[in-house]
């Protein structure tokens, strides 16, 4: 059994024009140990699907169909309260934003030690030790002098690994990553990289890595979704995504990545825009950029489809 399976998620945004669906029908599952990554153009749904997971969408946004699983047992119908119990101690939650995760009025130490005293048994003595180990895996340096310091007291990229020291200790059994390494430095980077890697070898730690670098994904991930507009458009093992994608969305995305392998002039771009949630396509969502696109892809939405090693929301696929 998936430690974390979505099934068929759909998160809607009441307005007065009508109701936009940002997200449709989702479905994916992680195991334990496993790290999927989530990638795709700002836009495409990736934070608000790790958003709806632990019950932090913005208002008026609602799930408004599907189920969330965890470790057997719906959590979407949740009330407030245990599924903050949840939230804390067995999903941890890293934001891309660490000024809205961080407290300016508290040191980091003690945010890290209240964080971990709420959902373990520890003495203040403990809890200190805890939270000086955490910093320094994160890559604080001087993690026993600067604990006592506030988050205005570090830059921003140290911040962010607070963020993560502050997501991980109360050793969470998923953890979902908005962009974790997205303000770091690339030496920082490969750093978060590793950590995330011993939490899944060592622990069996989840994690759900949303990104849109694809350099990330490569190096971090067992398993790779790509999400266009509010839908994913293909799931598979991330070596067979990046090498053989099956859904030409994938195949645009990999072909814009610089290589070391082949010297080209010019990296390939995939031309137009997402559509907006009020303008979505009859169809495969992604027919008017899709060099490929045929008659069925403009009045059918593509389930996804077993496309070798992967599967992929495409009708090129389809065996009818």
């Amino acid at each position: 059994m998936a430690l974390l399976d979505v099934v068929d998620l759909t998160v809607e945004f009441p307005t007065r024009r009508g109701v936009l669906r940002a997200l449709d029908r989702v479905s994916f599952s992680i195991d334990a140990g496993e790290i999927l990554g989530v990638v795709g153009e700002s836009g495409a749904g990736k934070s608000l699907t790790g958003a709806a997971i632990v019950g932090l969408l913005e208002r008026p946004g609602r799930v408004a169909g599907g189920q969330i699983l965890f470790e057997g047992k719906r959590i979407d119908t949740l009330s407030a309260e245990p599924l903050r119990r949840i939230r804390g101690r067995r999903i941890g939650m890293i934001f891309q934003d660490p000024l809205t995760t961080l407290n300016p009025l508290y040191t980091i130490g003690r945010q890290l030690t209240e964080t971990m005293q709420t959902h373990m048994r520890l003495s203040d003595s403990e809890a200190r030790t805890k939270a000086i180990g955490w910093l320094d895996r994160v890559g604080i340096p001087a993690a026993a002098q600067r604990i006592d310091a506030y988050p205005h007291e570090f830059s921003g990229g140290q911040r962010q690994r607070v963020v993560i020291a502050l997501a991980l200790c109360a050793d969470p059994v998923l953890v979902i990553a908005d962009e974790p390494t997205t303000a770091l430095d690339v030496s920082i980077q490969a750093q978060i990289i590793t950590l995330l890697k011993d939490l899944t070898r060592d622990h069996g730690t989840a994690v759900m890595l949303i990104t849109h670098d694809m350099g990330v994904i490569a190096e971090t991930a067992d398993r790779v979704a790509v999400m266009y507009a509010g839908r994913i458009a293909e799931i598979g093992p991330v070596a067979a995504v990046i090498r053989h994608p099956a859904h030409p969305y994938s195949d645009g995305l990999m072909a814009s990545i610089p290589s070391l392998e082949h010297r080209v002039d010019r990296l390939r771009q995939i031309d137009g825009a997402m559509p907006r949630l009020d303008a979505i396509p009859n169809g495969c969502r992604f027919n008017p950029r899709c060099p490929r696109v045929f008659d069925r892809c403009t009045t059918e939405q593509p389930e996804l489809l077993d496309a070798g090693a992967t599967r992929a929301a495409c009708w090129l696929h389809a065996h009818d």
